[in-house]
């Protein structure tokens, strides 16, 4: 088997360079290499100035979501072994301005997560003890707990590239997540907030959200769920008019 392993790095340093541009860089592989530790080799020994972001190294952070190979992968969970047979393209994810290379702002992302109001809001009459949930109850939350933020569906997303202010797939699963959750009482103003033309009627059902998690998990199901919702409470509040 071939020992080095190549890639096509993206570069662009806004301060600095007219155009962005991919640097080949050819490393030896060693078995068990993930695109994270490839990048860290590059970085430590090849060329300093790389630029990307990680944390946990363990798929919990989603601080290393990139795309990968012609795919949003986390580079700590993507063995580099794909880059043996063919050049691999490592590139940052979309529709986020670059900072520095595989570096993008996230500002944009974390304002529209806000947006939703990612808590538990509860009732106005609090329980003398706690807020008991059923298993079944909690079971509905499995679709949408797991999601680590990494914005993989965010830079996947067409419209988020189209509309700046779409809420965006991420926020919507995390808003769904509340408005399932039986502890929540705060149902109405999540619909209202995500029910606007920037929230779920903007979503076009392409689907490449839940293509793109590394988590598998559904963001364009929650989305058609708060779609239903939204649309169930406009139907009711124009009949209690």
């Amino acid at each position: 088997m071939k020992n080095k392993v190549s890639f096509d790095v993206f570069r662009f340093d806004p301060q600095v360079d007219k155009e962005p541009r991919f640097q080949r860089y050819d490393i030896e592989y060693l078995p068990g290499m993930t695109v994270l530790e490839a990048l860290f080799h590059i970085q430590g020994t090849v060329d300093p100035s790389l630029c990307f972001r990680s944390s946990c190294r363990a798929g919990v952070c989603g601080s290393c979501a990139m795309h990968i190979g012609g795919r949003y992968r986390l580079a700590c969970e993507t063995q580099a072994s794909i880059a043996l047979e063919r050049v691999v393209a490592i590139r940052p994810l979309a529709h986020l301005a670059i900072i520095r290379d595989l570096v993008v702002d996230m500002e944009p992302f974390w304002r529209h997560y806000k947006r939703i109001s990612p808590y538990l809001v509860p009732s106005e009459r609090p329980p003398e003890l706690e807020r008991p949930q059923t298993p079944s109850q909690r079971d509905e939350l499995d679709p949408m707990v797991d999601c680590i933020l990494c914005a993989s569906c965010h830079a996947s997303c067409p419209m988020t590239a189209s509309d700046g202010a779409y809420i965006g797939p991420a926020a919507l699963m995390k808003a769904n997540r509340f408005v399932v959750d039986s502890r929540d009482g705060n149902t109405a103003q999540r619909l209202h907030v995500v029910g606007d033309d920037h929230g779920v009627f903007r979503c076009h059902t392409v689907f490449n959200c839940s293509r793109a998690c590394p988590k598998d998990l559904d963001p364009a199901g929650s989305i058609a769920n708060l779609k239903r919702m939204a649309v169930r409470e406009l139907v009711f509040k124009a009949n209690r008019k």
